[in-house]
């Protein structure tokens, strides 16, 4: 769960203006008569409408349409109505009202959206998606993860890390039928992802390629993308089918896609089970 701040503005495009050339927020999402400026993992949005400026709307959105409905169930005593599609902004949501009267929105976007995640948040929620939706991956968005992944850290930042992406169908069959089951998640997915590492660049490539790898995982989660870690596919045939020298370290292949799942979140052990301080 996520949230943003509405408040009503009678002049939208200048105040967009303001808070871009002033304040340096990016525009993170423009639905016309609304807009939400971003700030690190502050989200303010501002919509053209009459009313005390500094009267809004406290907006919380989820990943998907049940979480809005199980919101619902929990404060339907509180609720203006049921949840329902929203086709202007493309959302789903319903609204309520908190015991002092302030109103509060709950809604999902049913679109694609720019990253928001806290770092807290992209941490506890990357899963291991092995189902995706049969929509492949705009190419502006695979930039945009590929953007992420060029701060991955890399051994005296030599930077020999290759990401090699693929989109052929027959290339994608033969990387799934590698290591059977273990490797059968990447035909779910419209594209996949190997991270390698070049011996003669990088003087640690295996660590290298498996750092850039989990960057790209997080990388893909922030944007919205599910990953899965396949292991052992450092082979040569495997090599030679996507291309690549054969002394190159490959850490993984793997699948991308907009998840069509959400797996639950397994239980973790407490911390002091596995930390020790050498004093």
């Amino acid at each position: 769960m996520s949230g943003l701040i509405f408040l009503p503005t009678s002049d939208l495009r200048t105040t967009i203006t303001f808070y871009q050339s002033k304040l340096g927020m990016d525009l993170w999402l423009d639905q016309g008569d609304c807009a939400v400026l971003q700030h690190g993992n502050l989200l303010l949005g501002f919509c053209e409408r009459s009313g005390d400026p500094f009267e809004g709307i406290i907006t919380l959105f989820y990943e998907t349409q049940e979480e809005v409905d199980e919101t619902y169930q929990a404060l339907e005593d509180l609720a203006e109505g049921p949840p329902k599609e929203n086709e202007a902004y493309r959302i789903y949501h319903f609204f309520a009202r908190d015991p002092e009267g302030r109103q509060l929105e709950f809604q999902t976007f049913l679109h694609d959206l720019r990253p928001y995640l806290s770092g807290r948040d992209l941490l506890e929620t990357r899963r291991s998606i092995r189902k995706f939706k049969d929509e492949s991956v705009a190419e502006e968005l695979i930039w945009q993860v590929i953007e992420l992944c060029r701060w991955a850290p890399s051994s005296r930042n030599s930077q020999g890390v290759t990401y090699t992406m693929i989109r052929e169908r027959d290339a994608i069959d033969f990387l799934a039928g590698v290591r059977d089951s273990s490797s059968a998640p990447i035909a779910a997915a419209p594209m996949a992802v190997a991270v390698s590492a070049d011996p003669e660049i990088s003087g640690r490539p295996e660590e290298d390629a498996c750092i850039a790898a989990y960057h790209l995982a997080l990388a893909a989660r922030l944007s919205g993308l599910g990953t899965c870690w396949i292991g052992g596919m450092n082979r040569d045939e495997v090599k030679k089918r996507l291309g690549l020298p054969l002394d190159h370290y490959l850490a993984t292949v793997t699948p991308l896609g907009y998840p069509a799942e959400r797996p639950e979140v397994k239980p973790r052990k407490p911390a002091e089970s596995y930390v020790r301080f050498l004093d």
